[in-house]
């Protein structure tokens, strides 16, 4: 019996990952959206690629919670973009609005289910979801380190002219300005980065890193990036449903671990049948905690704002 995964939100992101998780052949997706008519009509376009693409998953869109019922893992995109004259805090205090709305009426129909939230400002969403949800912590998890490490790893990749298949690294902490690329931890086929490219180049590719997201919308000039996000997602479904115990950066809630607790920050975790199945805690030097610990204080400035 196929897996069930609702993808909330049938916007960009939402119906790219429902796209990928059937072409993957992951899941039977449901598709759902307040917007009457886009989510059905996306479902149906999906179910209708079938037969060309060769999958039999089942997709479908509605507008009604009791179609998600008994998923394994919801997918949480739906949400406002920031618009211009929209301060950080208008942007999370709408957005809590929607997470929280959605999350209950998610935890009420698949109550035994792993959630994937996406929604931003990501790790305060995160934290929503896991204080309305009240599933352990091992059961709700951010997505942003993965994106955030594609994009320093296409970067590094680029400059080098390798393949991106040969750049290994991870990113840490907040999904926003303040995030961490571990220099230390970045190799191109085992070959520490230090040791091929200038620490100047390499400092300006965190730089741009960081500012990943912004450089896509400044692009764009309506709307946000979607082909990456949802491929990161999917790259998380895959880990859980398989029992892959791949080792993914992943927004993660710590209690306690790298000396932070009570938030959700972006760390290395072991991901596997029952979500994040393990913390992985690395040696950090002093510079590299203190960047953390700035990124950990900006996540609980949000936090703070919504009361989670």
């Amino acid at each position: 019996m196929r897996k069930k995964v609702t993808v909330v939100g049938a916007g960009n992101v939402g119906a790219t990952t429902a796209h990928r998780l059937a072409d993957k052949q992951l899941a039977d997706v449901v598709l759902i959206d307040i917007l009457e008519g886009i989510p059905q009509g996306k479902g149906l376009d999906l179910l209708e690629a079938g037969p060309i693409e060769g999958y039999d998953c089942r997709v479908r869109g509605t507008n009604d919670y009791a179609d998600t019922a008994n998923s394994d893992l919801v997918v949480m995109t739906a949400g406002f973009p920031r618009k211009p004259g929209m301060s950080r805090d208008d942007l999370l205090k709408a957005n809590f609005d929607v997470v929280k709305g959605t999350i209950e009426k998610v935890v009420k129909h698949s109550p035994d289910c792993i959630l994937i939230v996406v929604t931003n400002p990501l790790d305060a969403m995160a934290q929503t979801a896991l204080k309305v949800s009240g599933f352990s912590r091992n059961r709700v998890i951010g997505m942003a380190g993965i994106l955030d490490t594609a994009r320093y790893r296409t970067f590094i990749a680029e400059a080098l002219n390798v393949s991106v298949q040969n750049v290994q690294g991870f990113v840490l902490g907040g999904h926003g300005d303040t995030m961490v690329p571990v220099p230390r931890y970045t190799t191109v086929a085992g070959i520490p980065v230090a040791e091929l490219m200038p620490k100047d180049k390499l400092d300006a590719i965190i730089e741009r890193t960081r500012k990943g997201g912004g450089e896509i919308v400044a692009l764009l000039k309506a709307g946000s990036a979607y082909y990456a996000p949802s491929a990161a997602v999917v790259e998380m479904v895959d880990a859980i449903f398989n029992d892959r115990k791949k080792v993914l950066p992943c927004a993660a809630y710590l209690e306690g671990e790298y000396g932070i607790k009570g938030l959700f920050v972006g760390v290395p975790v072991k991901l596997g049948a029952k979500g994040i199945e393990q913390i992985i805690e690395i040696k950090l030097t002093a510079e590299e905690k203190a960047a953390l610990d700035k990124s950990a204080a900006s996540v609980k400035e949000l936090v703070q704002i919504v009361g989670v």
